[in-house]
């Protein structure tokens, strides 16, 4: 998964935001089940910072402090 930017994020619709970060949650539930089955190294961090970022995004736009 690639790191999501901010300008990439502003780009989307609510729509799009809300199917994104059902599919990032999704995404994040399999990587920590793959990560207590294998003991492998997943990307959660990334998966989280993510969607913090979109989270940040609906909240800043909500409010109206979005410049």
């Amino acid at each position: 998964m690639a790191t999501l930017k901010y300008k990439d994020i502003s780009k989307l619709g609510e729509e799009d935001l809300k199917k994104k970060m059902k599919d990032l949650k999704l995404e994040l539930i399999k990587s920590n089940a793959q990560k207590s089955m294998q003991g492998a190294v997943v990307k959660t961090k990334e998966i989280k910072k993510a969607i913090a970022h979109i989270l940040t995004y609906i909240k800043t736009k909500k409010h109206g402090n979005l410049s």
